[in-house]
C-alpha cells in the first residue's frame, strides 16, 4: 500500500520471547499501527501503518517496560542571523516530544537534537520558529551544491555591500558633512540648497533601502507578526523609524513641531551598509569554518575493521554499532 509508512525502532531491555510478544502488543495497541514485528536478536522493532506518531511508539513501549535509546540527529538549519536566532531554534527543539537535549552552532549552520523524536517533528518545530530545516549527513554541508550556494551567497551580499556603500557616502557627506563642517554646509547652501539636498538624500536612501536593504524587511516584519524579533527586525525597526521621521521632515514640515524638522535619511542608509557589511564578513569566517570542517572530515576513516562471528570484518564506518569490537 502506497499510503503505509515504515517507522524503525530500537528497544532495549528484552530478554525473552515474552518480552518480544510484550513490546509487539503495546505498539499494536498504539493509533495508527496496522502491523509490529520485534526482532529479538536485533533489539529492533519495525512497525507498518498509515499514520505513524512516533512519539506515542515510544512512549509504549517505556510504559511496557522498554527503553528506546536515544540518539542524535543532525540537522541543516537555514535563515539563522545572530544569537537569538539560535536561542529560538533551540527553544522549538526542545519542545518538540522526546528531545532531551538540543545544541544549535551559528557558525556552522547546524542543530543536534539528542532523544527518541522523529526527523519530521524536528524539521516541522524549526518551521514553525521561521527557519528553513533539513537533514544534514556527514558530507551534505561540504557538498558542491552547498559550497556553491555559499559562494554566490557571499558574492551577493559583497555586491549589495558595494551598492549601497556607493549610494550611501554622498548621503553621509550631505548631512554629516554639514554639520562637521562649515564650508561644507556652505558649499550646499550655496549650490543645490537644503532642500534639494534633502530631496536627494531621500532618493538614495530610498534606493539602498529598497534594494539592499529589503532583506531586513522581508524577514523582520514576518519575525515581528510571530512575536519573535531578531535582528533583521531590530535593523528593520530603527531605519525605517529614520526614514519615517526624514519623510515627513522633507515633505511635510508643517506636521512637525517649530525646530523639529531635521532629517536622518544618512542614518538609516548607514545603519543598512554597516550591518550588510557585518554579514560579509560572518559569511566569509562562516566559509573558512566549513572548509576546515572538510579538511577535518577528510581526515576521517570511512571503514573499520570489526570483529564479528570470530573473524574481522571490514565495513563502513557508519554501519559499526554499540558493542562492536572495532
Amino acid at each position: 500500500d502506497p499510503e503505509l509508512c515504515t517507522l524503525d525502532l530500537r528497544i532495549k531491555g528484552m530478554t525473552c520471547a515474552s518480552c518480544v510478544g510484550r513490546v509487539e502488543r503495546a505498539l499494536q495497541a498504539v493509533s495508527g499501527v496496522k502491523t509490529a514485528a520485534v526482532n529479538l536478536a536485533t533489539e529492533r522493532a519495525e512497525i507498518i501503518g498509515p499514520d505513524l506518531d512516533r512519539s506515542a511508539l515510544v512512549k509504549a513501549i517505556e510504559d511496557a517496560g522498554y527503553d528506546v535509546p536515544t540518539r542524535p540527529i543532525d540537522l541543516i538549519i537555514e535563515g539563522m542571523t545572530c544569537a537569538s536566532c539560535v536561542a529560538r531554534v533551540e527553544r522549538a527543539l526542545k519542545t518538540v516530544p522526546g528531545v532531551t537535549a538540543a545544541n544549535v552552532n551559528l557558525a556552522t549552520e547546524r542543530a543536534t537534537a539528542t532523544g527518541t523524536a522523529d526527523l519530521a517533528s524536528l524539521i516541522g518545530a524549526i518551521a514553525d520558529a521561521g527557519y528553513v530545516a533539513r537533514a544534514a549527513t556527514e558530507t551534505a554541508i561540504m557538498s558542491e551544491e552547498s559550497a556553491a550556494k555559499k559562494t554566490a551567497e557571499e558574492a551577493a551580499l559583497r555586491r549589495d555591500v558595494l551598492f549601497a556603500a556607493a549610494l550611501t557616502l554622498p548621503v553621509f557627506v550631505l548631512e554629516m558633512g554639514s554639520h562637521l563642517f562649515m564650508w561644507v554646509h556652505m558649499a550646499v547652501m550655496n549650490s543645490i540648497g537644503m532642500q534639494n539636498s534633502w530631496y536627494i538624500q531621500f532618493a538614495l536612501t530610498t534606493v539602498v533601502l529598497l534594494g539592499p536593504g529589503l532583506r531586513f524587511y522581508r524577514k523582520g516584519f514576518p519575525a515581528l507578526a510571530r512575536l519573535a524579533p531578531d535582528m533583521n527586525s531590530l535593523v528593520a525597526v530603527g531605519t525605517l523609524a529614520a526614514f519615517g521621521y526624514s519623510l515627513v521632515a522633507t515633505f511635510a514640515p508643517g506636521i512637525l513641531p517649530p525646530g523639529t524638522q531635521n532629517v536622518y535619511f544618512e542614518a538609516a542608509a548607514v545603519i543598512v551598509t554597516l550591518i550588510l557589511l557585518g554579514r560579509l564578513l560572518e559569511a566569509r569566517a562562516k566559509g573558512r569554518t566549513s572548509e576546515a570542517i572538510k579538511r577535518l572530515v577528510g581526515l576521517q576513516a570511512k571503514t573499520a575493521r570489526v570483529l564479528r562471528n570470530g573473524g574481522l570484518v571490514e565495513v563502513p564506518v557508519a554501519e559499526v554499532r554499540p558493542g562492536d569490537v572495532v
